[in-house]
């Protein structure tokens, strides 16, 4: 035990660069932080970097999947509308409301003209999500322009958060909560991506088809 080396003082660190090297450390440290882990964990991005390699968007969905299991807890039917709901003028109705106003419409007057052919959608798209899991699918629109849509599920309610975004605004809200069934029609706030993200929390697959029509260059599938 008393053979051991004993090291050369001029081999050891010196105290400055001791501080150098925690210096440089911290600040590492404090970089990732802001540009990493607070755009990728809390859609929080301060320097606009995480915006750039797509982690603001990423942080931003996992606080809305953590706003939606509490809803889920709280009140799984309850339809939550944002402040901005009524400026973004987004008209939609539940299956239930579409089905009192035909059969009221009937009953008014038995004689009235059959409805017009339904028009033609311009795209259309389904897919399956497994419990719990996503998707989302936006169109380009110009500000002031409208698109008219539906959307519906082979059974159960899915958690819908109709939003948009633009370079600069990560996220819009215009209105969210569960439905089975939604249509209407959306009008862009700004130029930019206007769409839905749906979240599956019924425990088993759930297909969803989406149809739309109206002003819009493209639709396209985000996630």
């Amino acid at each position: 035990m008393y053979n051991a080396n004993k090291p050369d003082p001029s081999d050891l660190p010196s105290t400055a660069r001791l501080l150098k090297s925690t210096a440089i450390a911290a600040v590492t440290a404090f970089a990732i932080l802001v540009t990493v882990v607070l755009p990728a964990e809390y859609g929080v991005d301060p320097t606009r970097v995480g915006s750039l390699f797509g982690l603001t968007e990423m942080g931003r969905i996992k606080m809305q999947l953590a706003e939606e299991a509490a809803a889920d807890g709280a009140a799984p039917a309850e339809i939550i509308v944002s402040e901005h709901a009524t400026d973004a003028v987004v008209q939609a109705t539940s299956v239930e409301a579409a089905a009192s106003d035909e059969t009221s419409a009937a009953e008014t007057n038995a004689s009235a003209p059959a409805e017009p052919a339904a028009l033609v959608w311009r795209d259309e798209v389904s897919f399956t999500l497994a419990a719990d899991a996503a998707a989302e699918y936006k169109l380009v629109m110009k500000e002031g322009e409208t698109a008219t849509f539906e959307w519906f599920t082979d059974g159960a309610k899915a958690n819908y958060d109709t939003h948009a975004d633009r370079p600069g605004l990560d996220y819009y809200n215009y209105e969210k909560g569960s439905l089975a069934r939604q249509e209407g029609t959306l009008t862009a706030a700004f130029d930019g991506s206007h769409g839905w993200f749906w979240r599956n929390r019924s425990g088993a697959p759930l297909t969803i088809t989406l149809r739309t029509r109206g002003e819009y260059e493209e639709m396209k599938k985000v996630l």
